[in-house]
């Protein structure tokens, strides 16, 4: 069992290096071996040196170099989801800046549930967090985790996955597992570039990567890795039947076409990786692993029509009906005629009407329409730019007596640099920009640890192996203030009007009926007040009152002991004490144990417990944003629970997730070709961290909180809380077989993923309300498919390599966008939603090595070209016969659901090593 970061002799480096097959030549992409697998040393789980996958404790996989390499992605997320099946992660078409740092679940946890490790030391957290309403986040929603995309996967020696609860291990954020990426040290050159793109002729993808390895004398190593894409738009929706009307009816005006775009986001960008060691004594070294990574992505927006036209049929299933689609609120009229100076009867701060049936004559005021600078509507432009810097410098060595010590420093810096072009911020009227700058998010960290480790002879079948050491952390989260109309409320954000019924008199403008005569309310009459929405129209800019920096301070204790006590039976303990400045400390522990019943068949098994503490970034997020719910555009405010805001909807104070984790399987080696493990789990996570449901914003509310303005009338607010505890049980089955065909290695995996999760205990507001909606409890029931099947076999003939997998994911289903029906308030579960079901993707792939060092693969994901199934219509979702899609133009689920919904992707790489 290992503690704190991992720590090996000094002649070793954290992290295996790349293996290569026996027999093969070093360039060729030979198939991992079931055995390979099953012996590779792993550092994560265990303090020991010399403990495989199937000697472990705890369940783990091992991902190969080879095995991440072959995969196509630009991104190391879908690398890791199509190799792990308890790895889940959507596509994220339209989901604002989780687009652009996309978050994972591991065992159906949040993604700042995964502790992410380099070379066994934690991996900085990204600066985003997710506070996107819709499903893309629903099993992360509220998270801040490390972003995995900032690894190239040349870089990667192998990926060891601990599908464990760590905390008392590794500390806060280890709930549901780690992911330890160790990297390459090996000597020599490798060059990789790859092209592909959709069955759709879209998407075209460019990765160009290359690997430089070199000893240094017989003292040390140098390793560089790096990696450059770009990365090709893709659609898979339709145009919106509102921008097909308006373009027929104004051929000469330029309307977007596709009005916006469902698919994956056009982005560019690099990323790379340093490792280094050299030896300072006999058994003793100084290390280094540094991270560097860019990347800018392109989001279309949601499309905003600038006319209002009727006459579109729509179905929901069972009816036709026909409804009038209207234009975008920020194409209303701006009236930009102030009241005169000193004028008692149209005071400062009101605004003449335009001549209307009633003052036709005598009225003079003027107005602004946006059609000046968008006649066919517009479709914003969201951008991310990314930028990563992480560095590990460490001191390690082993004395003769078998003590070990490592020292290391960590320094990270993660920003999230956010604006927006082709938009407007429609309070400024004819002042208003075009593009944005939003302001950065910035996270950074400090991580200091000691680890140390002493074999002590007492007679057991082996050393008892004790650790101990420490770590201290420090997080630094700043929000930078954006441009004054990204976020503020302009001159004409609120105007009331006033008709001039003779020359220098006016009076207040009043709601009329078609004939001209007053609309009374309660016996009165009703003014008239234009009003336009604050901020830029789709995001909302961070203003002075919000940014600003905060952060937190950690330190920690641990102990922890590993032996034999016997040949058949291994035991572990670890304690952690870990205390933060902001909520106090947290005591938790850890036992596992491993019993070879025969030297085919062992049982193991875990229990523990851990925590996750509120980030800086959680307690002090505040975003105002476009989300979808029931298939239309919410303006949304998320606050953290400080703000009067939160405070205002019921919220209180964060606090640390508890949880407690137990774990059994079975261990089978019956030949030393065939192994499998079967490991079973539950995991109880208390006071988990996310977001709340939405809160309405009426006018009383406003009026009673007037900074409710900047979210608007119909808007509505969520906030960070504790509000449920979640429930996570599931089976998890690997087997690897390893077998000849025609004198060449034949291997087979086979892997299964089953999860339940559940959340319960719903907490509610101060004013009775539950904190977590009917939908959203189902959603993080549902939204991930409970089962998950991965195939795949790997054969090499003389220079042929052929790669073959097969991807099963299980049904899904999304309450949030895809329920049949509107939810009532007598509803005590969620409205029944559209079941997605269940698909099977096949990928292949062929090499060819020419001269032992040159190899030429060619190769399909999505071989048969498998897509969602498409949005049912409804009444929530109803199909308009004019686009054959949503009012949006969706077709399929807008998260992409478990695989995505860009369809086949071919591809040819070439790879050069020596």
């Amino acid at each position: 069992m290992a503690v704190g970061s991992v720590a090996t002799p000094a002649f070793a480096e954290a992290g295996s290096a790349e293996r290569t097959t026996p027999g093969v030549q070093a360039g060729e992409p030979a198939p991992v071996a079931a055995d390979e697998k099953d012996t590779e040393i792993v550092v994560i789980g265990t303090r020991r040196t010399d403990r495989s996958v199937t000697e472990s404790a705890s369940p783990i996989d091992v991902i190969s170099a080879a095995e991440l390499a072959a995969q196509p992605a630009v991104n190391m997320l879908d690398a890791v989801r199509n190799l792990v099946p308890s790895f889940f992660v959507p596509q994220n078409t339209i989901s604002d800046a989780s687009t652009f740092v996309r978050a994972p679940s591991l065992r159906g946890l949040g993604a700042d549930q995964i502790l992410v490790m380099i070379n066994g030391k934690r991996y900085n957290r990204s600066a985003l967090v997710n506070v996107y309403t819709g499903a893309d986040t629903a099993l992360s929603f509220g998270s801040q985790g490390a972003d995995i995309g900032n690894i190239p996967a040349i870089a990667v020696g192998n990926l060891q996955v601990l599908r464990d609860g760590a905390t008392a291990q590794y500390g806060a954020d280890a709930l549901a597992g780690v992911l330890n990426y160790s990297i390459r040290k090996d000597v020599g050159i490798e060059a990789q570039a790859l092209y592909g793109q959709t069955y759709r002729g879209d998407g075209e993808s460019k990765i160009f990567s290359g690997y430089g390895g070199l000893k240094i004398g017989d003292r040390g190593f140098v390793s560089v890795a790096g990696e450059y894409y770009d990365q090709g738009q893709t659609s898979r929706g339709v145009t919106r039947a509102s921008a097909i009307t308006i373009q027929a009816n104004n051929p000469s005006v330029a309307v977007p076409n596709p009005a916006q775009i469902w698919g994956t986001s056009p982005g560019h960008g690099y990323k790379l990786f340093a490792n280094a060691a050299l030896d300072v004594g006999a058994q003793s070294q100084i290390y280094f692993t540094g991270n560097l990574a860019h990347s800018e992505t392109n989001q279309s927006f949601n499309y905003r029509p600038s006319q209002t036209n009727g006459g579109f049929v729509r179905s929901d299933g069972t009816t036709n009906s026909t409804v009038t689609l209207n234009r975008n609120g920020s194409f209303n009229p701006i009236f930009t005629t102030a009241c005169p100076a000193g004028n008692a009867t149209c005071p400062t701060g009101g605004f003449v009407n335009s001549p209307n049936a009633t003052f036709a004559n005598i009225n003079n005021g003027a107005t602004f329409s946006f059609t000046s600078i968008y006649p066919g509507g517009f479709t914003p432009r969201f951008i991310g730019k990314v930028d990563q810097i992480y560095g590990t410098l460490g001191f390690k060595g082993k004395a003769d007596s078998g003590f070990t010590y490592d020292l290391s420093g960590t320094l990270s810096r993660n920003s999230l640099d956010l604006s927006m072009t082709n938009s407007l911020s429609a309070s400024y009227g004819p002042q208003s920009q075009t593009s944005f700058q939003f302001g950065k998010l910035i996270q950074s960290e400090i991580t200091l640890n000691a680890d140390f480790t002493y074999p002590v002879e007492v007679g057991f079948d082996s050393p008892i192996v004790l650790a101990a050491g420490s770590e201290y952390r420090r997080e630094r989260y700043e929000k930078t203030t954006g441009d004054l109309q990204s976020y503020g409320a302009g001159p004409f954000a609120s105007q009331p009007l006033y008709d001039q019924i003779a020359p220098g008199v006016y009076q207040r403008t009043i709601v009329r009926d078609a004939a001209g005569a007053p609309v009374l309310l309660n016996g009165a009459v009703q003014p008239v007040t234009a009003t336009q929405s604050p901020a830029a129209s789709g995001y909302g800019g961070t203003s002075p009152n919000f940014a600003g920096v905060s952060t937190q301070k950690s330190y920690a204790f641990y102990v922890a002991a590993e032996t034999d006590i016997t040949k058949a039976l291994t035991v572990g303990f670890a304690g952690r004490y870990e205390n933060y400045n902001t909520f106090g400390g947290v005591v938790v522990g850890k036992a596992n144990a491993l019993y070879r019943i025969t030297d085919a068949v062992s049982i193991r098994a875990t229990v523990g417990n851990g925590f996750h503490a509120p980030s800086p970034g959680q307690n002090n997020t505040q975003v105002v944003t476009t989300n979808f719910l029931g298939g239309n555009q919410v303006q949304t405010g998320t606050y953290p629970t400080s703000s009067a805001i939160a405070q205002f909807y019921g919220a209180g104070l964060l606090k640390p997730e508890r949880s407690t984790n137990y774990g059994a399987g079975i261990v089978l080696k019956p030949t030393s070709a065939l192994s499998l493990t079967v490991d079973g789990y539950i995991i109880e996570i208390r006071n988990r961290i996310g977001i709340s449901q939405n809160f309405t914003v009426t006018p009383a509310n406003i009026t009673a909180l007037p900074s409710l303005a900047s979210v608007g009338l119909g808007g509505v607010v969520n906030y960070f809380t504790n509000g449920f505890d979640v429930s996570s049980k599931g089976i998890e089955a690997v087997a690897n077989y390893r077998t000849k065909l025609l004198g060449g290695p034949l291997n087979f995996t086979l892997a299964y993923s089953y999860n339940n999760l559940k959340a319960k205990n719903i907490k509610l507001t101060t004013s009775g309300q539950p904190l977590v909606s009917l939908q959203q409890q189902y959603n993080i029931a549902n939204l991930a498919p409970r089962n998950r099947i991965t195939a795949s076999a790997g054969w090499q003939v003389d220079n042929f390599t052929i790669n073959a997998r097969a991807n099963y994911y299980g049904e899904w289903s999304n309450a949030l966008e895809y329920n049949l029906r509107a939810p009532l308030p007598t509803d005590t579960t969620a409205p029944p939603s559209q079941i997605f079901s269940g698909k099977t993707l096949f990928d292949l792939d062929v090499s060819y090595t020419v001269a032992k060092h040159y190899t030429l693969t060619l190769g399909a994901n999505n071989l048969f070209n498998i897509f969602p199934d498409k949005v049912q219509a409804s009444p929530v979702n109803p199909i308009y016969a004019l686009s054959g899609g949503l009012n949006d133009g969706q077709v399929y689920p807008r998260s992409g659901g478990p695989f995505g919904m860009n369809g086949g992707f071919y591809y040819a790489r070439l790879r050069v090593k020596y």
